[in-house]
């Protein structure tokens, strides 16, 4: 069986295309001995694990790529895998979903444990919270998150141009000299609305025109498989986790009353929040607290929105152009930055900036008196002085 384990590998290894690569692969120190990638479905993390294999490594016995998804560890475990290709020579070894293997975390401490001279690397669902995971994973295991595309990155992948990633001080502070850089070389706001309706998932690639299909599959795996899996969820309480998501994806981004959304859905204010924590750890939602409670809480979101705008796009009736803008927004700058619901603006970032978002005619009387204070238009190519072009926050990371 083992052979069988390395053919599905090297035939996965002669197929993956490695000349569309994410920057995110050169975020992370590979030379870490056990290193995690946490991602939603559909980010990429498979197509990254092979990538960096392919890049790096020759396809010999030292080496090897195995699903946990795969019918061979329904009758096998993983340690007793990984131990007999560790003694046989193999070094490098990429483990892919592990939400999928009771096990995992125990398993891969025994490994780390017993096999010094092993590197690791492994992937799960966005769910994974590593160092509530059993066997005190967290301090042998370093471990990344990696977001969807940003805008930036789409542009490469639709016009093989390189672009720089800034900071939110550098967009603040020179977003002229920037948006005039950039413009120099692409349209950007010829390819926004594409992003926003199919851009932040990569498998947009392999077909546009039925990516919201597929998205809507990668939907369902989610609230069907991976949340019930996690959290123990009842398969007769997964129709209440839907008919949340539809209430939600309906109106947002709004202002949660909960007591008349647990009316509407039939489900108890405390399992809502419970409900509310899950879909935000699964990105499939983004709540947005006030400063004074954290995401870790269980509190009431001031704000609620879909994680990203082809969400929108997929689940909502219909999504108007203020909603995007700020689920686009948030979704850029919660990849990077810690963002709350002010009292007077929109977004305050990194206990520094506040944010307005509108279109070209929106006036600042909101953020007038306050400092550290932009509007963000959505209909910019090039802002002045504290209009700043939306699409730019795509070029954070």
């Amino acid at each position: 069986m083992m052979q069988k384990l390395y053919s599905l590998f090297y035939e996965k290894y002669a197929h993956v295309q490695t000349k569309q690569v994410r920057n995110f692969m050169h975020t992370i120190d590979w030379d870490n001995r056990f290193i995690g990638i946490k991602g939603s479905r559909g980010v990429g993390k498979t197509t990254l694990l092979l990538q960096y294999i392919r890049l790096n490594h020759k396809p010999d016995k030292s080496v090897l790529y195995i699903s946990l998804d795969h019918l061979y560890f329904l009758e096998n475990n993983l340690y007793d895998l990984v131990n007999d290709f560790y003694k046989k020579g193999g070094r490098f070894i990429a483990v892919d979903e592990v939400h999928k293997y009771p096990n995992w975390a125990i398993e891969i401490k025994n490994i780390y444990d017993d096999m010094p001279q092993l590197k690791l690397v492994f992937t799960g669902s966005s769910l994974l919270h590593i160092n509530q995971a059993k066997a005190d994973l967290s301090r042998r295991v370093v471990v990344y998150d990696m977001p969807g595309l940003s805008f930036r990155e789409f542009l490469q992948f639709e016009t093989n141009i390189n672009f720089k990633s800034y900071s939110v001080d550098e967009i603040v502070n020179n977003h002229i000299a920037i948006s005039i850089e950039i413009t120099q070389k692409v349209k950007p706001l010829q390819s926004f609305a594409d992003y926003l309706n199919y851009g932040y998932y990569p498998f947009y690639l392999e077909n546009k025109k039925s990516f919201h299909q597929k998205l809507s599959e990668v939907l369902l795996t989610v609230l069907e498989v991976d949340i019930p899996q996690y959290a123990n969820i009842q398969t007769s309480n997964i129709v209440m986790l839907k008919k949340l998501l539809s209430v939600i994806s309906n109106s947002v981004p709004f202002k949660p009353n909960m007591n008349s959304i647990s009316e509407r859905t039939g489900i108890s204010l405390n399992t809502m929040k419970i409900y509310l924590k899950l879909l935000n750890d699964a990105q499939i939602l983004n709540l947005l607290y006030v400063e004074d409670k954290g995401i870790n809480s269980l509190g009431k979101p001031e704000k609620i929105f879909l994680n990203n705008p082809n969400l929108m796009f997929n689940l909502g009736k219909y999504a108007d152009i203020g909603s995007i803008r700020e689920t686009f927004f948030l979704n850029q700058l919660s990849q990077v930055s810690t963002v709350y619901a002010p009292p007077f603006a929109d977004f305050k970032v990194d206990n520094t900036y506040f944010f307005e978002l509108g279109g070209k005619n929106k006036k600042q009387h909101q953020i007038k008196n306050h400092q550290n204070s932009y509007l963000v238009k959505d209909d910019l190519e090039i802002g002045t002085d504290i209009n700043i072009p939306l699409w730019l926050f795509g070029f954070l990371y």
